[in-house]
């Protein structure tokens, strides 16, 4: 384990993390919210920390894998620590434990918050808040990646631990390359649905704030109400289409930008993701109309179909609070809570290719129990799996339903009822924000305990960073030559 090299690049990125801290700036100064000091000093505190890092440690090694999870982790967990100083400067998040946990949720684009009233925040610190989301988005380090070639190490590493998924798509050798072509869709869609969303009535900042939120799949709003504040069905149709198009591969995009839109119909993966939402969907809207939850099928069609997508692509935004909806169909919801969105999405949760292969796997056993001698093969599209990859989806799936169940022992330990406790976990696992219970689509985290937050800071970080890159650092084995 390279430790000046990894301490060097932790370097970079916080270097590149203060100058990102200046971006709220303009805001504070337009709004005069009084948070631009709070602001300097936390990326004068950022930018003195990683400068020290940056030129105290020097080294000659070429990166391995080992260092890039160590990065990945240990980056995510340091963007979280500095991210949180404009909170705690300005007197917005007082508590270190809090201020922690909500850049966390932004930076793992989880979305969970322990605000009570997020319009009493500076508009600087709305915008910081709803930031933290986008840079998370499509991760923190391909972003560095394609804007810092002073880091000067091979990337591949740092891409295969981050990017979301248990396959990636090269569309390019060289990784700069591949992370700007990725980046450039990406502030594409946000730059078009920020103007969407302008077009129905939100000022700039309201705008750009839930495009970043969006995109992301992160699911921090502007308003106590999230989207329900603007009972408008124009800004649900915009938001549904966006958070839709942000669970899908964004490999995807670029191809279907380059004039080959037919990879959406020939991509199994995108097939089974939409075929997903629509059966959902169809089932949460017969259960609704039937229990009488909504009187208009228009009114029950734009609530449903909101929250659908907003919980499998685990963007959290709501409209509704399906809390008050059947029972039947919360326990849909949670079903999607564990799917996720498609893999090279910004989207958490366990991830759609990952539970398309875990069908197929358990389809084929069974075939076999049928027809011993018959040979038949796991295939994804029309290429065969290979064990190898197939053992990665068991294993992952194992590991995720292993750290759901720890943690939520834990947070039961900590006086949590057990729908609120399990939700509280599942919706921070998959990053998603809100849960059931005491953390529902119109609750907080606020009232969990100081030691449950810790547990689920963790879990925020496992989930996005898809459990292998952290959970690794655990074994001693990791650390040795």
């Amino acid at each position: 384990m390279n430790i000046l090299l990894t301490l060097r690049i932790l370097g970079a990125l916080l270097l590149y993390l203060a100058a990102t801290l200046l971006t709220a700036l303009p805001f504070s100064f337009y709004y005069a919210d009084g948070a631009a000091l709070s602001f300097i000093l936390a990326a004068l505190t950022t930018a003195g920390c990683g400068a020290a890092l940056f030129c105290g440690c020097k080294s000659r090694k070429d990166l391995s894998l080992r260092e890039g999870f160590a990065v990945v982790s240990f980056g995510w967990a340091l963007f979280a620590l500095f991210g949180a100083l404009p909170y705690i400067f300005s007197g917005a998040i007082p508590s270190p434990l809090d201020a922690v946990f909500e850049t966390m949720s932004g930076f793992t684009t989880t979305g969970s918050t322990i605000l009570t009233n997020i319009e009493a925040l500076p508009p600087s610190l709305l915008f910081w808040r709803a930031m933290t989301h986008w840079l998370g988005g499509m991760g923190i380090i391909v972003l560095s990646l394609a804007i810092l070639p002073m880091l000067g190490v091979g990337g591949m590493q740092l891409f295969k631990a981050e990017v979301p998924g248990p396959t990636t798509d090269r569309l390019k050798p060289r990784i700069q390359d591949t992370a700007k072509l990725l980046w450039s869709v990406y502030l594409g869609l946000t730059a078009l649905e920020t103007l969407l969303l302008m077009l129905g009535g939100m000022t700039f900042l309201d705008a750009i704030c839930h495009a970043f939120a969006t995109l992301a799949t992160g699911g921090f709003s502007t308003r106590n109400a999230s989207i329900a504040a603007y009972d408008s069905a124009y800004i649900d149709g915009v938001v549904t289409l966006f958070m839709f198009l942000a669970g899908i591969n964004f490999t995807l995009h670029l191809q279907a930008l380059r004039g080959r839109v037919s990879v959406f119909y020939r991509n199994e993966e995108m097939r089974f993701y939409t075929t997903i939402t629509m059966v959902t969907l169809g089932l949460i809207l017969l259960f609704n109309q039937l229990s009488a939850t909504y009187f208009n099928f228009f009114d029950n069609l734009r609530y449903s179909a909101f929250q659908v997508v907003s919980i499998l692509t685990t963007t959290g935004f709501g409209t509704a609070d399906y809390e008050l909806w059947p029972v039947i169909t919360q326990y849909l919801l949670v079903i999607l809570m564990f799917i996720g969105g498609c893999a090279g999405s910004t989207g958490g949760g366990m991830k759609v290719a990952r539970v398309l292969l875990l069908l197929k796997h358990a389809q084929v056993q069974i075939f076999r129990l049928i027809h011993p001698r018959a040979v038949r093969v796991v295939k994804l599209g029309k290429r065969p799996v290979d064990n190898e990859v197939l053992a990665g989806v068991l294993g992952f799936f194992a590991l995720y339903l292993g750290v759901f169940l720890v943690g939520s022992l834990l947070l039961a330990a900590c006086g949590m009822d057990v729908v609120s406790g399990g939700a509280a976990v599942v919706a921070c696992l998959s990053n998603i924000g809100p849960g059931l219970g005491s953390v529902g689509p119109t609750d907080n985290f606020a009232h969990v305990p100081g030691f449950g937050k810790t547990v689920l800071i963790l879990c925020m970080l496992m989930g996005r960073l898809e459990l292998f890159t952290v959970l690794v650092l655990l074994f001693p084995s990791f650390w040795r030559k």
